[in-house]
C-alpha cells in the first residue's frame, strides 16, 4: 500500500522537524519569520504512526489468509522479530556508547536499557526510573499492541473486533480521567495510550467488514474527521489544543486519535482512485521506507551535530540572532540522519528483511485459487478503482 508509505514518510518528517526546533528550542525568544517557522514545527509531536501500526496488523487476517494456514502466530512473530528487533537493539547499544562517551547530553542508566531492551521504556516511571530517550515510549506502546493485538483479529469477528477496539478506546479515555482526577498528570502508560491503535484497527475492520468496504471507509472517515474536529472546536476555550487543564489533558488525545483515524481513511480512499497520485509521492514514500531508522536514531544524531557544532566550533546559542545556527544543525543532522537510515536499512536490516520471506502462508493446493480469486473479488469490491491492477501488483507488507 503505497499511500501508507507516502504518509508514514509525512509522519516521520513532521516528528523530525519538532525535535529539531520546536521541542528543543521552542519560540521563546524568536520574532518575525524565525518564529514563524518554527512555531509551524510545533503540531509534530501529534504523531499518528501508531494507526498505521494497527491498520496493517489488524488487515493481517485477509493479508496472510490465515483461515488457511496453520502456522498464523509464528508467522506473524518471526516477521515482526526481523523487522523490528536488530535495528532496536543495535539503537540500544549505540545509545549506551554515546552517552557513555559525552557525545549526547543525557544520562542513559543500565536500568534504563534493561527495561527499554523488552519493552517497557513507557512504563519505567513505575520502577523508579526516568525516561532516558523519549522515542521509546511510543515503540513500546506497539510491541504491547504486537504482542497481544494478533490473538484478538484471529480469534474474534470483524465485528466483534470493532466492538473490542471500541471497549478499549473508551477504557483509556476513562482511565485518563481517572488519572486527572487524582491528581496525577497523564503518562505514556500504554493503558491509557492504547485508544490511537483501537481506532485503526477499527478502520481495518470496518474497510473488511463486507462487500461495501468503500462506503464503509467512506462513512467512518467523515464519521472521525467530524467528531475529531468536533471536539477540538468545543474544548478549544476550555484550553483542549495546549492540554494544560483537565478537558485537554483527558480529551485531546481522544480528538486526536479521531482525525489521524480520518487523515488515514481518506488517504486509503485517494490511494485507491483515480487521484492516486495525489498521495502516491516518490519522496515522501522513500522516506516512508526507512523511516523505522529515521525515527529511532535522529535524536541521537541531531545531539552529537549539536555537540560539535557549539562546542568545537561556533560556540554559540540558537537564538533570535543565530536562527542561521538553527537550520545548519537541522539541515547537518538530517542529512545525516537520512544518510545513516538508507545505509542502516540496506546493509544491517535488509539481510533480516530477506529471512521473511521463507516465513511465506502455506496455502493448500486445493484452496490455492479459490483463495485468490476470494482475495481479488474482495479487493475489487472494495476498491473498484484499482481494478486494472492485479492483487500481485498491489505491494502489501507486514
Amino acid at each position: 500500500m503505497l499511500e501508507l508509505d507516502t504518509l508514514r514518510g509525512i509522519a516521520v518528517s513532521l516528528v523530525v522537524c519538532f525535535h529539531s526546533f520546536g521541542f528543543l528550542y521552542g519560540i521563546n525568544g524568536l520574532s518575525g519569520i524565525p518564529r514563524v517557522l518554527v512555531a509551524l514545527t510545533l503540531p509534530g509531536w501529534a504523531r499518528g504512526e501508531s494507526f498505521l501500526c494497527a491498520f496493517r496488523i489488524s488487515d493481517y487476517r485477509d493479508i496472510a489468509g490465515h483461515e488457511v494456514t496453520s502456522n498464523y502466530y509464528r508467522r506473524f512473530y518471526v516477521r515482526r522479530a526481523l523487522r523490528i528487533l536488530p535495528l532496536y537493539y543495535a539503537v540500544l547499544l549505540l545509545l549506551l556508547v554515546l552517552a557513555r562517551s559525552g557525545l549526547v547530553e543525557r544520562h542513559v542508566s543500565w536500568s534504563f536499557l534493561a527495561l527499554s531492551s523488552v519493552y517497557l521504556a513507557n512504563v519505567t516511571t513505575l520502577f523508579g526510573v526516568p525516561m532516558q530517550y523519549g522515542v521509546l515510549w511510543s515503540l513500546a506502546v506497539e510491541e504491547h499492541f504486537y504482542l497481544l493485538w494478533p490473538a484478538v483479529v484471529h480469534h474474534l469477528s470483524r465485528l466483534n473486533v470493532i466492538v473490542c477496539a471500541g471497549v478499549i478506546a473508551a477504557l483509556c479515555l476513562l482511565l485518563r480521567v481517572l488519572y486527572c482526577v487524582l491528581g496525577h498528570p497523564v503518562p505514556g502508560y500504554t493503558w491509557l495510550a492504547a485508544d490511537g491503535l483501537a481506532m485503526g484497527a477499527v478502520l481495518a475492520a470496518v474497510a473488511r467488514c463486507s462487500t461495501e468496504g468503500r462506503r464503509n471507509v467512506r462513512r467512518f472517515t467523515g464519521l472521525a474527521f467530524a467528531s475529531g474536529l468536533a471536539l477540538f472546536a468545543i474544548g478549544a476555550p476550555f484550553g483542549i489544543v495546549l492540554a494544560r487543564h483537565f478537558l485537554g489533558l483527558t480529551l485531546r488525545e481522544t480528538a486526536l486519535n479521531l482525525f489521524f483515524a480520518g487523515v488515514v481513511g481518506l488517504t486509503l480512499l485517494v490511494g485507491t482512485s483515480k487521484w492516486r497520485g495525489i498521495v502516491n509521492r516518490p519522496v515522501f514514500q522513500f522516506l516512508g521506507e526507512i523511516s523505522y531508522g529515521v525515527y529511532l536514531i535522529h535524536m541521537l544524531v541531531f545531539e552529537v551535530v549539536v555537540h560539535f557544532i557549539h562546542r568545537a566550533l561556533l560556540s554559540l546559542s540558537p537564538t533570535a540572532s543565530h536562527f542561521r545556527v538553527m537550520m545548519l544543525q537541522f539541515c547537518i543532522a538530517s542529512c545525516m540522519t537520512i544518510g545513516l537510515a538508507v545505509l542502516s536499512r540496506r546493509y544491517f536490516e535488509q539481510p533480516f528483511l530477506n529471512l521473511k520471506d521463507r516465513q511465506k502462508v502455506a496455502v493448500p493446493p486445493l484452496l490455492a485459487e479459490a483463495h485468490k480469486e476470494d482475495a481479488e473479488c474482495m479487493m475489487s469490491a472494495m476498491w473498484p478503482h484499482s481494478q486494472k491492477a492485479s492483487l500481485s501488483q498491489r505491494r502489501v507488507s507486514v
